[in-house]
């Protein structure tokens, strides 16, 4: 017998170890969201996908949602798995807040598409049932449900929660290839419904200023629908971030409507009215030799926005956990200078698709010529 054989055959065995070790190292290094949108079609064929959709089934809660910040693709011990079959019936900290349900959804239709296993299939209609039954009457969704007393209760656009939820219930309801899973058509239908009924509340609370339209809040009060205030830096105001994701959700509706149009229309015209030249956010080693961060003068620096802009004048301005506005970065505290996103480069993208939407549903008004 050839000896060359089994140091080959020990070779590859070692080759093999190493590989899934090095597979499974790598998936420790990902974010749960980060894995869920890059991972490509053949992992979710893998055994390790599986293991990971075990996790995933053992997160949801009976109600139907998720909890949020959880890193679901991470092992876990005969001890973790077994609180959570007892966290099951809590429906406590279930959540469409930081992406939350609707990330394990799209991962249950990604697995579900490759293994055709009717658990993932069970487990996506009833998060989706879970999003349904969360919709306010007047359209809008809370950023936790059941509620929870406080800013949770607001019409929620923040982290562009409930953008995230109309996006799976368009797919639903048009049956498009992002979504593998196939529902009834009775379930389909109250997708529709449920999604005009969210565009029909996003067109009610953009808000009007000295008469003009212009963007959205990051949440808005559940019943005046006004800009609403969330934690204590988080004041009322127009979002120069989250109201991007708005627009470009209204870009992708066939046929918008001549209100989705006009808002459209509005919202572009306020984001170019609202760009920041010539300043770009860095990084720096401060004089007490920590890392902080700052705004400074560059000519050559891409358009940006701030993420929160006053109601009345929209002016960019800032706020330390004590709620008071402040229109410098560097007249906040250094724990929420460093510890927030003020600056955003959202509005980049509803300009770029922007250009292919005006000439087909605004042809002879390109706002962005004015």
């Amino acid at each position: 017998m050839n000896k060359s054989v089994p140091i080959l055959f020990s070779f590859l065995m070692l080759a093999s170890l190493n590989f899934g070790l090095s597979a499974q190292s790598n998936l420790r290094n990902l974010h749960w969201k980060s894995l869920v949108h890059n991972q490509p079609a053949e992992w979710y064929r893998t055994d390790e996908a599986k293991e990971v959709a075990e996790n995933v089934l053992l997160y949801q809660r009976d109600i139907g949602g998720w909890p949020k910040n959880t890193e679901m693709h991470l092992e876990l011990s005969p001890g973790q798995k077994e609180e959570l079959k007892v966290l099951k019936s809590s429906s406590q900290d279930v959540t469409t807040d930081n992406g939350a349900t609707t990330t394990e959804m799209n991962f249950l239709s990604k697995i579900y598409k490759e293994t055709h296993d009717r658990a993932y299939k069970k487990a996506f209609l009833k998060g989706l049932d879970y999003l349904l039954e969360a919709q306010y009457e007047n359209g809008g969704w809370p950023q936790f449900y059941p509620l929870r007393e406080g800013y949770y209760s607001h019409i929620t656009y923040n982290d562009n929660s409930m953008v995230n939820i109309m996006n799976v219930l368009k797919a639903v309801k048009e049956e498009s290839e992002e979504i593998s899973v196939r529902v009834k058509k009775k379930t389909r239908l109250k997708a529709g419904k449920a999604f005009d009924k969210g565009i029909e509340i996003i067109l009610k609370t953009q808000y009007r200023q000295n008469g003009e339209l212009t963007v959205w809040c990051a949440q808005h009060d559940e019943v005046t629908l006004e800009p609403a205030q969330a934690r204590s830096y988080e004041l009322p105001s127009l979002s120069g971030s989250e109201s991007a994701s708005i627009v470009l959700l209204l870009m992708e509706i066939d046929k918008p409507s001549p209100e989705i149009i006009y808002a459209i229309q509005s919202a572009v015209k306020w984001f170019d009215k609202t760009k920041i030249l010539g300043m770009r956010i860095e990084d720096y080693t401060n004089e007490h030799g920590d890392r902080d961060r700052r705004s400074t003068r560059d000519e050559h620096a891409s358009a940006i926005w701030a993420r929160f802009y006053d109601l009345s004048d929209n002016r960019p301005f800032f706020s330390s956990r004590d709620g008071i506005k402040k229109y410098s970065l560097d007249e906040i505290s250094y724990e929420r200078r460093n510890g927030y996103g003020w600056y955003s480069d959202a509005p980049r993208d509803v300009f770029k698709k922007y250009k292919k939407w005006q000439p087909v549903w605004a042809p002879d008004n390109n706002v962005l010529t004015k």
